[in-house]
């Protein structure tokens, strides 16, 4: 009851409105009892109003105040009423994008419509173990309590998800289930279990969800999953139980809907050849898939979702002829709906249907399912009655038909639907007994359309069912509050619908009515209807339609449903016909067979039909129907929801509530009208009902006296007893105690009472506000006076003296302007009068001017007149002339013309014809021979006349001589004259010719000058196309440059990749030693579990270990399990890709850095190739493979065009040519050298020749060495030309230093030789000099003939040896030349490559515009080949020789071994002579030492120090008792007082003995050990960081110093001379520094992972809920505990002050811990930079999912808790280890708390907020909730600007991450550097309480 004065003027009600449900409208007037009316005035219009208030009952619905606006708890509100969780529901949906609310025990969620981002792995596991009161409503919360009840109070729980379609039911079940799924697993891991449980999902999406109207994806059944699990808390199984699967929508769709997802993602997958045997085709043309004409889903992939199904069934281990069968059975169902029933002639109704026996659908259909066609043709269209004495067949209608046909297929999805479910049950079933189980129910909520059929009926039966055990689960919940807070109570009433479930279920029910009319032969839904108008019209909940006949309203819970009777019996029959079932039973397809088998007696589970929107009316069911002993549809559905309930009784419920938003399916668009609708059918307003009919306000004594005490009186407190002081305040604030009650740790308030006390305090406030403002706005106000006061009085003195001196201004300007005035006139005047007079004159001088040149234009006129038409008329007659002229010269022309065109005719035909052109040919030719005839006559002629002339003369001589002779005178005178006449014709005659060779002259110049002028026109056009050739090569030129310069960039940006991979690498390196350490412990426990269960000898951990040796048997190899080998390798890999990198950095490094950096890797190279054969194969293969790469063509570079561009155009081809001479001279070299060794093995070997053998040794690493550098060498070359830096130089430079180190190398063995020689001489001198120069004296008396004999044994043994070695070496050399033969083959091949390169660059010298069409690759490919060619081929034989080196380090280690055993039978004989490793002074050991060293170096001679030499001795036997004191059974508190990392220093001073002694398999054996003992120690205490830290610490010296001592120089800088001589000698153990920095990695991340668990507790009390300030407190949580997982007798948590006290103690504590052990400081800051990274995101992440935390003051609180653990790591000096960068998300998000939220704010905050993502920032925009009224909440439209503003800024920045929460499990890479020790091993001592008496130090 709420109180009358609440109803005062200003009170904010809700009035009821049509459209918007409730609007917020404020009082205009106080109302008083007996008032009928009220005035009101509404908010958004401010529109007055007068509504009508009968009854105290009809007053309109108080509003909370804006405090609770926003709550996540519904119940938490003072006035709990439909129209406040309306809007509540509204602003939390619509405003700030939260889709879940509390209601109670209730989580309503609204379904967004849209993805967000608030499932994934991250907000598990913040929720994982958490109080979900503190978090943010979410599907994860309730998932969680029920796995927290379930977990501590071993009680089974039910999650009951509900909501119409549309609302997100299966979305909802299926993230609980996921939920359920990695917190149940193994390590929060999926197992195959939990795949199994998710993998059902997307299999009965397909098979059981459609599109329809409401929603894309609805579920159309409803289900039940149990999920069992063991003690232990993991997923061990899953049962599911379906209910009422709509099989109606096999064979109709509404509008806008679409059948089961799995026949259009067949459809699909038509053209796939694996499902072209089905006869699919596209969706349209199916009739069973087009009746919605909707076959597509927007934004959803068909195809792709197959894939996902078929993968869900691969993972429940559905094989593939079981898929297959059941997509052919999916098949035959679209086949089924496609045959074609048709009739013959007549009534419809009457005329029997047929099938054509031809129909391609019906051939399908039997095809698929392997029965018989004739058969099927027959029964699909008759029908079989059984009468007394016969069976008779009685064909049916095409109505009946297709009805049949319906049927049918709607019964064979429904077996295939079920068949589905059995087989993912047995999948899921359990493999040994579940200690509990949560079950999650998916099941429909109310359902009410215009037409109601039998699926809405038993739809809205369940939900009644369901409705009753939420009431009273609600009823008794609200009861056992009450009694645990030992209150004062009344039965609350609350709403039973027991009569409502007992109308449907009970005798002569609805059901048993329904049921009893089936079993009627001539059954109807009429009859079935009058029945229940007789028998139930006098039930209140039951109603008879006024308008209909076929028609009865039931009153649910939620509202009146009326049913319409059509189809009611045919669907509760659900029968098929017998003949049809016979026929599928007889399929050849055993699987078809098998799954219509008679199951009478079995329970269908799958339940009834159900539809949606628009319902077909029912056919009437065809005669003849299987009526067997079958349950009807309603019966099963009645019995399954029997045994639901009964379940559900005997669980602890959990319920969500699904709401669906807007029938539009727009993202976070709220309809209230739709809402309000679910919001009365889902049962949350009975849960507000019912909880404000009791208390449903509920505070802590300490949080109301918090939020209150400015209602108390100073004398009321009593701060010893809350309680007290809280029931003295309200007394005195509340007249009516039933408005309260006081219970043990609560008061309870009835509705309202808490708005009222907020008013209260809100009205205490706002009047102290006043007497506050009254008084300091008092003196502000008279301060204000008298400061105006002042200034008015002084302004006004300036003014008036202003006022003055501006007056007397005015008149002296005044006078002036007069006096100005005057002058300024007069000379206006007459500057005017002197401009008209110029004007005047200027304007007569231009008037006479145009007169004038008016009369000189009018005379010029007449002038040109007579000239023009003098020169007309002349024209004219000239004009006339010549047009006479021309007619006569056409009328001439036109007859020439006609003359000439008939002759031309003549000529023309005359041409044409075949005589004319051979006569004119025939003429030519005799022209021609003619010509040449004439030209040999006139030359004869002339001829003729030369001798005519000379006869002439003589004549003429003769004439003088006979001048006496007329006669003769006369003849001689005719003579002449024909002579003359002669001439004159022959002149002619040449005169003719000449005139012919002058024609053919100038015809051939014509011809000259046109060849001419073509040769010109050839020449433009070459050099045109020359010009653009030149251009063209400028471009490329160009081209090139920009590319040579791309590449540059991308090689740098190639390299910063890579330093990037190797980051990443090193992190999964890590992650992985993380992941084997946790496989291992699982293992390990798996291993202990089985020997509880076998009785006998239980294995010990240790033997399980990775790296476990037994420790007895001594090994020359070493024994790693296949993790280590494979952490090896994969640590190896590393290696050489770190060497590539660097040498990529700087390919041009010296020969002394490059042998500095490579000899451990080239060491543990070999050391890797001797002791694996298999490594060795896999070599040869990848040689061979890239031989064959080589040979086969292009690289991937190559051909990728990469490289051309990035490479230098002019190699040197005959540097090539001379390094390729130089490797074959090599070749000889070593054939030689090969042949020279063959000849020395075959040669006896003498006594003195042993001693030389470790010599040898030398000599083969320092070769290994060679060959290693030469590799990097040749790899740095092939990198150098690939890259195209400086290949000619590069080249150069290699080949210089090859020669300098082959000549050096030369040097070397000759020195080697003579020191073999000298040292050969120098052992028989000493001999002779020991025994007085006479050697014989040693054999004097027969003391060495035992050794003599001793020796002829060994040598007897050894000669055995070597012929076993000796037949080797010659299978080896059979072998080798096997090589050799392959190497000059690929010599030969080389060759030939070469000579087509040679080829290629003088062809490309020759034409370069020609070589890209002549050349398959360009030079510097071919070089790049080649180059890579010759470094595989050295690689070959660099592989080839440290197989070699190999076993001569085995023969020579075995030839140790012997010399050892002859050097002390020599000296049990008495011998201490020449014997090697045995000094004359008795000493072995040290003369051994210093003979080794002689051979390795020939210089240095090792001289201890002191008197210690850095070593302890320790005997085989003793090695188990060392590493039990050492390791296993050293405690933290003793290690704490010895010298830090103490044990790593005895271990390896241990180790160094063994090195001394050269004893392999003991150094192994120790290591081995020494692994395993501190895995060992660390997986027993691994909840102990003490004991982690101990040994991380240790892990890390022991690593530091194997490398400080392993000889390599780059790890000796800063070690002393004598720290050098301790160095190893014989072993190279690279391989167990991998191991060991594995470990130490393994160990880090336990410190990490114990850490974390540790501080978890402690996170959220120090830095969010701890209030260091004081005075500043926020607004106390009003939500109460929604479940009973939060139980009294738990163990409180700790306060938050002692959470913060707790926290920094423990990180100071573990601070000092690890210095005290000696950490490295990077190692220290790497660790807590880990921790506080997880300490901030732990807060940060629950900072975002708790609303109470998201306020102003806790903001402040939140800043000053970060900035007491920022002073904290500036006091331990941790303040740079990253730490404070790692805090900027979390002091960013209390800023943002602290920081204004106003318009002008708005980029301030962006740029404030740069470590937090949108979604974090938008969040806790959200989430922030003022602590008082006077504090304004953070405006949409200001969210909205800063989203928009933060995409529009961090759109380009893909490096801050729009994830919600912060990924807690991220591990940041640790890195160990080296950190070398000051300390000599010289110096240690053994303290006594370690119990190492047993060790000895030397």
């Amino acid at each position: 009851m709420i109180s009358d004065e609440l109803y005062c003027t200003g009170a904010r009600v809700w009035i009821p409105d049509p459209n918007e449900v409730w609007i917020a409208a404020t009082l205009s007037e106080k109302w008083t009892p007996g008032q009928t009316t009220l005035s009101i005035e509404i908010e958004d219009s401010l529109q007055a109003r007068q509504i009508k208030v009968p009854t105290r009952e009809k007053l309109p619905p108080l509003r909370n105040p804006d405090i609770l606006i926003g709550e996540n708890d519904l119940t938490s509100m003072s006035y709990l009423n439909e129209p406040e969780v309306l809007y509540n529901l509204q602003v939390r949906f619509a405003d700030r994008n939260c889709i879940y609310t509390y209601c109670g025990i209730v989580l309503v969620a609204i379904n967004p419509y849209d993805d967000l981002p608030i499932y994934g792995n991250e907000i598990v596991q913040a929720y994982n173990g958490q109080d979900s009161n503190n978090l943010d409503p979410h599907i994860y919360a309730v998932a969680e309590e029920a796995f927290k009840q379930m977990s501590r109070f071993e009680q089974n729980q039910s999650i009951i998800v509900s909501g119409e379609s549309g609302a997100g039911k299966t979305v909802s079940a299926k993230y609980a289930m996921r939920y359920f799924a990695i917190v149940g697993g193994s390590s929060h891991d999926e197992t195959q279990v939990e795949k199994k449980v998710l993998a059902s999902n997307p299999i009965m999406e397909a098979i059981g969800n459609a599109k329809t109207t409401r929603n894309d994806n609805s579920s159309r059944f409803g289900k039940y999953i149990e999920i069992d699990f063991k003690k232990d808390l993991t997923i061990i199984g899953a049962q599911m139980r379906t209910y009422l699967l709509e099989k109606s929508r096999v064979v109709f769709q509404a509008p806008e809907e679409r059948n089961y997802h799995i026949f259009y993602q067949l459809c699909a997958m038509r053209e796939d050849e694996e499902f072209s045997h089905l006869g699919l085709q596209c969706p349209e043309e199916f009739t069973y898939l087009s009746h919605g004409e909707c076959t597509e889903i927007d934004g959803v992939d068909d195809m792709v979702e197959f894939e996902a199904t078929k993968k869900a069934l691969d993972i429940l281990g559905l094989n593939k002829v079981t898929q297959q069968e059941m997509f052919k059975i999916f098949a035959a169902v679209l086949h089924l709906g496609n045959v074609s029933l048709t009739e013959r002639t007549g009534d419809s109704s009457k005329i029997p249907a047929r099938i054509n026996s031809t129909d391609p659908a019906l051939k399908s259909f039997c095809t698929l399912l392997g029965i018989d066609e004739d058969q099927t043709n027959k029964w699909l269209c008759n029908r079989q009655i059984q009468t007394v004495g016969e069976t008779l067949t009685k064909p049916l209608t095409v109505a009946q038909a297709s009805f049949s046909r319906d049927a049918l297929a709607k019964h064979i999805y429904a077996e295939l639907f079920q068949y589905i479910v059995t087989q993912i049950n047995k999948s899921l079933a359990c493999r040994e007994k579940s200690q509990s189980f949560i079950g999650v129910l998916d099941i429909y909520g109310f359902e009410t359309f215009e037409i109601n059929s039998f699926e809405q009926f038993c739809i809205n039966y369940a939900n009644e069912k369901l409705q009753q055990q939420f009431n009273l689960h609600v009823f008794k919940l609200e009861q056992e509050e009450y009694v645990k807070e030992q209150i004062e109570w009344s039965m609350i009433d609350f709403y039973d619908n027991q009569p409502c479930i007992d109308l449907i279920e009970a005798k002569l029910g609805i059901l048993d009515l329904l049921d009893e009319e089936c079993k009627v032969p001539n059954g109807s839904d009429a009859n079935w209807c009058t029945k229940m108008y007789e028998r139930l019209t006098k039930h209140k909940h039951f109603g008879k339609p006024k308008t209909s006949r076929t028609a009865f309203i039931i009153d649910h819970f939620a509202d009146k449903v009326q049913y319409e009777t059509d189809g009611f019996l045919d669907k509760n029959r659900d029968a098929v016909l017998e003949t049809q079932l016979k026929i599928l039973r007889a399929s050849t397809s055993e699987f078809v067979a098998d799954l219509f088998v008679d199951k009478s007696g079995a329970s269908d589970t799958s339940g009834a039909k159900k539809k949606t929107v628009q319902v077909r009316a029912g056919q009437k069911q065809p005669k003849g129907m299987s009526k067997a002993s079958k349950q009807t549809v309603g019966s099963q559905f009645r019995e399954s929801l029997r045994s639901l309930m009964t379940t559900l009784f005997s669980t602890t419920p959990h319920y969500v509530r699904c709401i669906k938003p807007n029938d539009e399916k727009a993202a976070f668009t709220f309809d209230p009208t739709r809402a309000v609708q679910q919001l009365r059918a889902c049962g949350v307003l009975e849960t507000i009902r019912i909880s404000a009919a009791g208390y449903p306000s509920r505070w802590t004594y300490p949080e109301f006296y918090q939020r209150y005490r400015v209602l108390c009186k100073f004398k009321q407190i009593q701060r010893n007893d809350m309680r007290q002081t809280c029931e003295k305040v309200l007394n005195g604030l509340i007249n009516d105690p039933d408005k309260y009650q006081f219970g043990k740790t609560k008061i309870f308030f009835r509705a309202g009472q808490v708005a009222y006390l907020e008013k209260l305090r809100s009205d205490k406030l706002q009047a102290c506000g006043i007497m506050i403002q009254k008084h300091v706005k008092g003196w502000i106000y008279k301060k204000k006076y008298l400061a105006i006061r002042k200034s008015t009085l002084l302004l006004q003195m300036y003014a008036r003296g202003y006022l003055a001196r501006k007056h007397a201004q005015f008149l002296r300007e005044t006078r002036a302007a007069i006096r100005i005035q005057k002058i300024y006139r007069g000379f206006c005047s007459r500057k005017s009068y002197y401009r008209h007079r110029k004007a005047v004159i200027t304007i007569q001088a231009l008037a006479r001017g145009i007169l004038a040149r008016k009369r000189y234009a009018e005379l010029l006129r007449n002038v040109k007149a007579v000239v023009i038409q003098k020169h007309v008329r002349r024209w004219l007659q000239v004009k006339k002339y010549r047009m006479v002229l021309k007619g006569i010269v056409l009328i001439q022309s036109h007859f020439r013309r006609r003359k000439a065109r008939l002759l031309f005719k003549m000529l023309k035909i005359e041409a044409k014809s075949v005589d004319h052109i051979k006569k004119v040919n025939k003429g030519l030719e005799n022209k021609i021979i003619e010509l040449q005839q004439k030209i040999e006559d006139m030359k004869k002629v002339q001829k003729d006349f030369d001798n005519d002339r000379s006869k002439l003369e003589n004549s003429q001589k003769e004439l003088e001589r006979l001048k006496g002779s007329e006669e003769h005178l006369r003849s001689a005178s005719n003579k002449i004259t024909e002579l003359e006449e002669i001439i004159a014709r022959l002149e002619a005659e040449l005169e003719k010719e000449r005139a012919e060779k002058q024609d053919l002259i100038s015809e051939k110049s014509l011809l000259a000058s046109n060849a001419h002028e073509k040769q010109q026109e050839q020449d433009e056009t070459d050099k045109s196309q020359k010009e653009q050739i030149l251009k063209l090569e400028e471009e490329m030129a160009e081209m090139k440059s920009k590319m040579q310069a791309e590449m540059n960039l991308r090689l740098d940006q190639e390299r910063k990749q890579v330093i990037q991979e190797m980051a990443v690498e090193r992190e999964h390196h890590q992650r992985l030693v993380k992941d084997h350490g946790r496989l291992q412990q699982r293992m390990e426990n798996l291993l202990e579990e089985r020997n509880a269960k076998i009785s006998g000898h239980a294995r010990h951990p240790s033997d399980v270990s990775s790296v476990s040796i037994d420790s007895s048997v001594p090994d020359s190899g070493i024994n790693f399990s296949d993790e280590v080998r494979h952490n090896n390798e994969s640590d190896f890999d590393s290696l050489r890709r770190r060497k590539k990198f660097e040498n990529t950095e700087s390919p041009l490094v010296t020969e002394s850095q490059t042998v500095n950096k490579t000899g451990d890797e080239t060491e543990k190279g070999a050391a890797e190739i001797a002791g694996s054969e298999d490594t060795k194969a896999e070599d040869r293969e990848t040689i061979a493979d890239d031989r064959s790469t080589i040979l086969g063509g292009e690289t991937s570079e190559t051909r990728d065009g990469d490289v051309d561009d990035s490479k230098p155009a002019n190699l040197d081809l005959g540097m090539m040519l001379k390094l390729q001479t130089r490797v074959r001279d090599l070749e000889k070299e070593r054939n030689q050298l090969l042949k020279e060794k063959e000849n020395v093995d075959r040669r006896p070997r003498s006594e003195s020749q042993y001693s030389d053998v470790a010599a040898d040794h030398q000599k083969l690493i320092e070769l290994e060495m060679e060959n290693a550098r030469l590799k990097e060498s040749l790899e740095r070359l092939q990198k150098a030309v690939a890259l195209g830096q400086g290949g000619n130089e590069e080249i150069t430079n290699q080949f210089t230093a090859l020669n300098e180190e082959l000549s050096r190398r030369r040097e070397e063995c000759i020195q080697l030789k003579s020191l073999l020689a000298s040292r050969t001489k120098d052992s028989i001198e000493t001999a002779k000099e020991s025994y007085g120069g006479n050697a014989e004296i040693l054999n004097e008396d027969g003391e060495l003939a035992s050794a003599y004999q001793t020796l002829k044994d060994v040598n007897r043994v050894l000669q055995r040896d070597l012929e076993l070695e000796k037949s080797g070496y010659k299978r080896k050399e059979l072998e080798l030349r096997a090589t050799i033969e392959e190497l000059k083959k690929d010599n030969n091949r080389q060759q030939d490559l070469i000579g087509q390169m040679s080829q290629a660059v003088s062809q490309s010298a020759a034409s370069s515009d020609d070589a890209p069409q002549n050349l398959s690759m360009s030079p510097e490919q071919a070089m790049q080949n080649a180059l890579q060619f010759e470094i595989q081929r050295l690689m070959s034989e660099n592989l080839d020789m440290r197989e070699k080196c190999d076993q001569l380090e085995d023969k020579v280690r075995k030839l140790k071994k012997a010399v050892k055993i002859y050097s002390n039978r020599l000296k049990e004989h008495g011998v201490s002579g020449n014997s090697e490793g045995v000094s004359s002074k008795g000493k072995p050991e040290e003369g051994l030492e210093e003979d080794e060293e002689e051979e390795m170096g020939g210089k240095i001679k090792y001289q201890p120090t002191k008197n210690y030499m850095g070593m302890l001795e320790y005997k085989k036997e003793e090695e188990a008792a060392l590493v039990k004191q050492l390791v296993t059974d050293l405690k933290p508190r003793v290690a704490i007082t010895l010298i830090p990392t103490l044990p790593a220093y005895i271990l390896f001073m241990c180790l160094r003995h063994t090195d001394h002694l050269n004893e392999d398999s003991r150094c192994k054996t120790l290591l081995t050990n020494v692994i395993n003992g501190i895995k060992k120690v660390s997986k027993a205490h691994q909840d102990d960081i003490e004991t982690l830290i101990l040994w991380l610490s240790n892990t890390c010296r022991f690593l530091h110093l194997l490398k400080q001592y392993s000889g390599e120089k780059s790890f000796q800088v800063e070690n002393t001379e004598l720290q050098n001589n301790h160095c190893l000698r014989n072993f190279d153990l690279s391989e167990y520094r991998a191991i060991l920095n594995d470990l130490a990695v393994w160990l880090y991340q336990g410190v990490v992972k114990t850490a974390k668990e540790h501080i978890h507790p402690l996170i959220v009390g120090a830095l969010l809920e701890y209030e260091g300030i004081q005075g500043l407190s926020s607004k106390p949580s009003m939500s109460r505990q929604r479940s009973s997982s939060h139980s009294d007798t738990l163990e409180a948590p700790s306060t938050p002050e002692h959470c913060f006290e707790n926290l920094i103690k423990t990180l100071s504590s573990w601070v000092n811990l690890m210095r005290t052990h000696g950490f490295d400081t990077l190692v220290v800051n790497q660790l807590f930079k880990q921790l506080f990274y997880f300490i901030v995101a732990t807060a940060a992440n629950n900072l975002l999912l708790r609303k109470d935390m998201c306020n102003w003051s806790k903001g402040m609180q939140i800043r000053y808790n970060l900035s007491n653990l920022e002073q904290w790591l500036r006091d331990n000096r941790l303040h740079e280890c990253g730490a404070v960068e790692a805090m900027e998300p979390l002091i960013q998000a209390s800023q943002l708390l602290q920081a204004r939220k106003t318009a002008e704010d708005v980029d301030s905050i962006c740029e404030m907020c740069s470590q937090l993502s949108v979604a974090q920032i938008i969040k806790i925009l959200n989430l922030y909730t003022p602590v008082d009224e006077y504090e304004e909440r953070v405006p949409i439209s200001f969210i909205r600007k800063i989203q928009q503003t933060l995409k529009e800024k961090r759109k380009s920045d893909s490096s801050n991450p729009q994830a919600l929460l912060i990924d807690t499990k991220q591990f940041f890479p640790v890195m160990f550097p080296f950190c070398p020790s000051s300390i000599g091993l010289e110096s240690i001592d053994i303290p006594s309480v370690l119990k190492l008496g047993f060790l000895v130090r030397l």
